[in-house]
């Protein structure tokens, strides 16, 4: 298991831009594919980026391919998310995730962070 704990989250203007960090404690870090998913308001969790272990491949939802930039650096086992041209229906709670396992499900994912909130106003 890994302790994963998410920051950057706040309220931002539609069109603006957020960096969210998640910050991990395992040594192991490297070892993991690190997801990012957001659960928005009365939804389901979905996922928004992947990484692989290596940082050398990455992966994006459809909804937010081309203005989200997921990364990760192993020295401070810590991965981010760059948000970029932000809309309204980017509104949830942002979860960071880590697997073994290569994956868009929540359920591939073994350990989450308690998740942190991104508002953006229309």
């Amino acid at each position: 298991q890994v302790q994963l704990v998410e920051s950057g989250g706040g309220l931002v203007q539609t069109g603006g831009s957020l960096r969210l960090s998640c910050a991990a404690s395992a040594r192991a870090f490297t070892n993991y594919h690190m997801g990012w998913f957001r659960q928005p308001p009365g939804k389901a969790r979905e996922f928004v980026a992947v990484v692989t272990a290596s940082g050398g491949g990455t992966r994006y939802a459809d909804s937010v391919n081309g203005r989200f930039t997921i990364s990760r650096d192993n020295a401070k086992s810590t991965v981010y998310l760059q948000m970029n041209s932000l809309k309204f229906e980017d509104t949830a709670v942002y979860f960071c995730a880590a697997g073994s396992i290569l994956g868009t499900t929540p359920d591939m994912y073994h350990s989450w962070g308690q998740g942190t909130q991104v508002t953006v106003s229309s």
